[in-house]
Order: C-alpha cells, then sequence, then structure tokens
C-alpha cells in the first residue's frame, strides 16, 4: 500500500491547554472520498470528489498525488470527468447541475449550469456526453462550445458513469432499474445489455472489449460480455463502489471513502490509496460506551480494530444521508439527514421510523437531541429554526429567525442551548424566548455539557472552547483543529443531489465517553480526535 500525505494541510500543529493531551482515533483521509475515475493523457488517474471539490492525479506507481482542482475553486463537486483528444478535461459538477472545462492550460470555462445532477460524462471521438442521476434523468451530447444539448433520451432511473465501446455503441447503467443499456451516439432505440446485477453505477471497457461495471451496492466488480450478457464477478469489495478505470490493463476502482483498489487479473486486489472517513460530522456515544460516527453515505461504530460500518446510503432501511445523530438506547439512534428527515434508526434490524419530514422535507437538518420530557429537538439550518418533535409526529416549533442554527445540547436542568452558528454565538431556547449564552465566538457548531460545563467546538476559529455556565469563565482547551476550511479557502456551497441527499455542508459534531474522553469529529482533515486531561 502506498503512503500518501493527508488530504488537510493546515500548517499548524494541535495546540493544547495545560493538563491536555489528544491522539487520533482514526487516520486523517487522504481524499475527500472517491468517485468518477479516468485515466489521463499522462497515465495518471484523475479522481473527482464530490464533497471536497476537488479533482486530483494519482501516480498509480509512486503514489504522489496532485491537486488538480482544488477545493474553493471554479469547478464544484465534481462527480466524473472525461478527456477530450486535445488533453482538456471535462467534469460534471452534480450539486450544481453544471459541466466545466479545464483547458490544457490550466483555464476553466463553464459549458452549462442547467444540467440537473449532470453525472455520467464521457468523450468519444471528439464529442461530448453527459447524462443526469435523477428519476427522470436525461442522456445527452454537449456542444463543447457550451451551446444547447441534443438530447438522446429521457425520463432515465439514475443514470451514472458511461463510455463508448469498440462497437460505437454508447453505454450506460441505469441504477434505478439495475441494468445497463446501450444506444448508438446518435440516438435511435436503446437495448438492454444486462440486468440483475448489484445496483451498477459505471461502466469501462476491458482490452477484449467486455464490460467493467462497480456495483454500489454489492461491492462487486463484474466484467459482462456485451455480446451475450455473460457475467464474472472480479471481485467482491465492500459496498459504496463508484466506478473505475484501466491503465495498461491495470483496473483500478474507487469507492464513497475514498480506497482505491487495484483488482490483479488473477483476481487477488491491493489496495492503492486507504479509504477513510469522508467528512465525520456529528459524533454519539452508546450506552456501552462505543462510539459512533455519523458520516453521511456511512455510518460508523468505532471499534478496537478501527472503523465498522453499521449502515450506508445503499443498505437496506438506511435512513438516508447522516448527519446529526444521538443514541438513544442500545442499538437505536435518532438521526437527522441531510435529506430533511428525522427518524428512529436500528442497524441491526434494518428499521427506520420516519418521525417527520418523510413527505414535506425539512430545510438542512443537522443538530438532534433528546430532551426532558421525551422531545426531541433538530435544528433547521436553512429556515433559521430550532423544532421540536413530539410522539404524535407534530413539529412544533421553539425558535425561528436564527442565523444558522446547527448543534444542540441539553443543560442538567432542562435547559436546550443551540450553536447559532452565522451568528457567533450560543442561546438557550425556552418559552420565553432565546437569550444569549455566550457569544463573541466565529462559527460554533458541536456543542457538549459535562455538568456545568459547556464545550463548543468553534470551527471558524478552529478552537475547543470550555464555558463554566455558572461563572461564565472561558477557556480554549485545544486550538488550530483540523475542522472548517482549511486557511485561505472559501468552499463553494454543494446544493445536494436529489434523490440521495439535499444540500451538504461540514459539523464538526462533539461527544464525551463514560471516561471523560472528549471526542471531535476533525472534518477537514477526515478524521476523529480524542482529548482527555490529564488525571
Amino acid at each position: 500500500m502506498l503512503q500518501q500525505e493527508a488530504r488537510y494541510q493546515g500548517g499548524q500543529s494541535i495546540g493544547l491547554a495545560a493538563g491536555w493531551s489528544q491522539r487520533r482515533i482514526t487516520p486523517p483521509s487522504r481524499l475527500f472520498g472517491a468517485n468518477g475515475l479516468r485515466t489521463g493523457p499522462d497515465g495518471r488517474i484523475f479522481i473527482a470528489q464530490v464533497t471536497g471539490s476537488q479533482i486530483s492525479a494519482l501516480d498509480i506507481d509512486t503514489g504522489a498525488i496532485e491537486t488538480i482542482s482544488a477545493k474553493g475553486g471554479d469547478i464544484v463537486a465534481p462527480d466524473d470527468c472525461a478527456f477530450d483528444p486535445d488533453g482538456n478535461l471535462y467534469a460534471t459538477e452534480v450539486m450544481d447541475g453544471r459541466v466545466s472545462a479545464r483547458n490544457a492550460d490550466g483555464t476553466t470555462r463553464l459549458l452549462r449550469a442547467d444540467l440537473p445532477s449532470a453525472n455520467g460524462i464521457t468523450v468519444y471521438q471528439g464529442r461530448l456526453f453527459v447524462n443526469e442521476c435523477r428519476p427522470g434523468g436525461r442522456l445527452m451530447e454537449l456542444p463543447l462550445d457550451g451551446g444547447a444539448p441534443r438530447v438522446l433520451l429521457e425520463n432515465l432511473e439514475q443514470p451514472n458513469a458511461m463510455e463508448v465501446g469498440p462497437d460505437g455503441l454508447l453505454y450506460y447503467p441505469v441504477m434505478g432499474l439495475n441494468e445497463i443499456w446501450r444506444i448508438h451516439p446518435d440516438g435511435g432505440e436503446p437495448e438492454r445489455v444486462a440486468g440483475d446485477l448489484g445496483v451498477p453505477d459505471s461502466v469501462k471497457f476491458d482490452a477484449d472489449g467486455c464490460i467493467v461495471s462497480t456495483q454500489v451496492a454489492s461491492g462487486q466488480v463484474l466484467r459482462i460480455d456485451p455480446r451475450n450478457g455473460e457475467k464474472t464477478v472480479l471481485a467482491q469489495l465492500d459496498p459504496g463502489l463508484d466506478n473505475c478505470t484501466l491503465v495498461n490493463g491495470r483496473l483500478f476502482v474507487s469507492n464513497f471513502t475514498g480506497e482505491i483498489t487495484e483488482i490483479r487479473a488473477d483476481g487477488t486486489t491491493r489496495t492503492t490509496l486507504p479509504g477513510g472517513l469522508n467528512w465525520p460530522l456529528d459524533l454519539t456515544v452508546g450506552p456501552d460506551g462505543t462510539l459512533f460516527v455519523a458520516d453521511g453515505t456511512y455510518f460508523y461504530a468505532v471499534g478496537p480494530d478501527g472503523l465498522e460500518t453499521l449502515g450506508m446510503l445503499f443498505s437496506p432501511g438506511y435512513p438516508g444521508f447522516v448527519r446529526g445523530v444521538t443514541a438513544a438506547g442500545p442499538g437505536e439512534f435518532l438521526v437527522a439527514t441531510a435529506g430533511g428527515q428525522v427518524a428512529r434508526w436500528r442497524p441491526a434490524s434494518g428499521e427506520s421510523e420516519f418521525l417527520a419530514g418523510a413527505d414535506a422535507p425539512l430545510d438542512q437538518l443537522y443538530g438532534i437531541e433528546a430532551g426532558p420530557g421525551g422531545i426531541i429537538v433538530t435544528t433547521e439550518f436553512g429556515t433559521g429554526r430550532v423544532l421540536g418533535l413530539r410522539g404524535d409526529g407534530g413539529a412544533e416549533v421553539l425558535a425561528a429567525g436564527l442565523d444558522k442554527p446547527i448543534g444542540i445540547a441539553f443543560t442538567v436542568d432542562g435547559t436546550c442551548l443551540v450553536a447559532e452558528s452565522g451568528a457567533g454565538r450560543v442561546v438557550s431556547v425556552t418559552a420565553g424566548g432565546v437569550d444569549t449564552v455566550v457569544d463573541g465566538l466565529d462559527t460554533p457548531q458541536g456543542l457538549l455539557i459535562r455538568g456545568s460545563q459547556l464545550l463548543i467546538v468553534d470551527s471558524g476559529a478552529k478552537n475547543l472552547v470550555a464555558v463554566d455556565l455558572e461563572t461564565t469563565a472561558r477557556e480554549v482547551l485545544a486550538w488550530n483543529l483540523p475542522v472548517g476550511a482549511p486557511p485561505g479557502v472559501t468552499p463553494k456551497p454543494l446544493l445536494g443531489m436529489p434523490p440521495f441527499s439535499g444540500p451538504q455542508g461540514p459539523f464538526a459534531g462533539i461527544a464525551a465517553g463514560p471516561d471523560g474522553t472528549l471526542y471531535i469529529a476533525a472534518d477537514a482533515e477526515g478524521s476523529v480526535l480524542a482529548f482527555r486531561k490529564d488525571r
């Protein structure tokens, strides 16, 4: 396995107040996940990373990674990419519904911005083809000058990464049907090639003219003969596979986790790039002291051997892209999803009971906590509301007009505290209204109560702050935390990817273990940090 630098270069090591120590529970991630793969003209693998708004190039022999299009740059949420004969790179920007070109000289230009969930992309004989990974999606040819698209097909059920085969036909997976189809690039009647797969999300071709396709739900990599539909399993990997590419006959596949795996001709595999956390969001500790991590597409328990997957986006009963979480009992969680739902989720049985947002999604939910009297409280970042849910399924507005509310905690006496990230303060929400508890912060996100102490992850200042709620004394316990955006970077908004998620954004959550250890979601570097005060 090749060793790589971490994706986050903060420039400064974590600072600690006297008497505190720190360690990483999980290692930093190398990438912001791994989505589209494409072999470039120089033989490197170009990796599109949706949540990181980044495209990187990987040298498969040396392991060197070069950032081609950086977070905060012109290309936002790239999901797939392709090259034309002149070496220009084209990328679909799935959350913005755009397609952009990065010219060989490094300049960029926007081709179209009206293609919802633009995803699969390929170039054939200098012609650019794109599809939309959504219910009712289209497959189309885009003029390279940004002119109006020529639509080949409409009403497709979530098409994805595609390629023209040796026969000159355009092959595309249809995730919603669990099938692979083909059509002539000039149009005509489409033809079904294969079905009963493992939810195919990519199509490429090997030297023998056979389809190579990743299966996102089953984790299989399949070889399919397009002439007769015969299928061979090349490898059984973890679910969450996204794309594949071949480099001089060598096959590489990507996973949502950021893992890049080589599948050798003899069926063995080699980890070219290890996976990790994409952007850990909220954290919670179960009754038995187990730490759990909401990583959006995945939900993990942290065990003695590292991360254990309890569920992922394509698991039966998974409630959706999990952003806020709190343990509600053994094996049971209350979750707030990026799709705008609140659910009670039981991973072992694959059951999700939706408590709110199932019919009419709420607007950008983040924190979630259970309060006194059985009330469940969540923050609606998009509308600036704090909502309370009770057993009858109704939602009560506890507060409105807040500026980007995000994290929640309850004090010992049951008072609800909310991190108002846009206003740089923490407020109390009571029947009497909203009052400032702590101000002068930058971008507070995760909140935690320990006795009379309030702990705040200030993502903007990159600090862990402790406030005594009785005396108002304030102390910075840790600084230079790898949370939020890298220094000097202003990320572009991620607008969402229906039906998989609504708008996405970071959330540096915090939790505490039974021994007093504090855990922080280091979303910038893709790790979980542990902090302890020496006894």
